[in-house]
């Protein structure tokens, strides 16, 4: 056998042995795999901080909650196609009328602007009595993050691209997660766009719950006009 020909070999078998293992791993292990390896090298080292309970206390990670002077609230996900507008939407129809003096926006870390919502999350939040028929994904950037009081992050991913790209957002940045029930065991809300409709479905309830305990956190209606709003969002 020729030294091609023993290379080809190899590469094969290495091939079959990495199928053979990922189709015995977990599917959330295999989603993790995922997730680090589409993060570039400083992005993984800040996920693997603020995955790890001791060394993300020791750096000084912040999960704390949301300061009673916000005014200009921002959801972020991966792609504004899913979760981020669902909680803006959310945030909107528990206000009802009354939100005139709250600034609620959402974006995508990685969004491709003008994409419209998934169907799931089209359907599972029609279900809950709210419409994404209309929404267009937007793509986060600096003013945006400029303006903004709080700022929720759905995951780890989320929060290590976050505080790579701007790291100045660390003392305004938290995990929505904070505000889930007591009986949801992560402070992470993953991303359904794997995960099916009824996946999604899940995800929206976990949703409403952060955002309805989040409420307990805002301002009461303040009719003096927060400056630093988003006013052209």
């Amino acid at each position: 056998m020729t030294l091609r020909a023993e290379e080809k070999s190899r590469t094969r078998t290495q091939k079959t042995l990495a199928g053979a293992v990922k189709r015995l791993l977990p599917k959330s292990v295999t989603r993790e795999l995922q997730r680090f390896r589409s993060l570039n090298r400083d992005e993984r080292w800040l996920y693997l901080m603020l995955k790890l309970p001791l060394v993300s206390r020791l750096a000084g990670q912040k999960l704390g909650r949301t300061p009673k002077s916000a005014q200009s609230l921002l959801f972020i996900c991966y792609g504004n196609i899913m979760r981020s507008p669902m909680c803006e939407a959310l945030l909107q129809q528990e206000f009802g009328n009354e939100c005139s003096h709250l600034r609620i926006s959402s974006a995508g870390l990685n969004a491709v602007p003008d994409r419209p919502a998934h169907p799931w999350a089209v359907t599972a939040a029609r279900e809950l009595g709210i419409s994404l028929d209309h929404h267009m994904a937007r793509l986060l950037t600096t003013e945006m993050l400029d303006r903004a009081d709080a700022i929720f992050v759905m995951d780890y991913h989320n929060f290590a691209q976050l505080l790579s790209r701007w790291p100045d957002t660390k003392d305004k940045a938290l995990l929505l997660g904070t505000y889930t029930s007591a009986d949801y065991t992560s402070s992470e809300i993953a991303d359904p766009y794997y995960l099916g409709l009824e996946g999604t479905r899940q995800c929206y309830a976990v949703l409403r719950t952060c955002i309805r305990n989040l409420l307990q956190d805002l301002p009461a209606k303040d009719p003096t006009p927060n400056p630093r709003a988003f006013a052209d969002l």
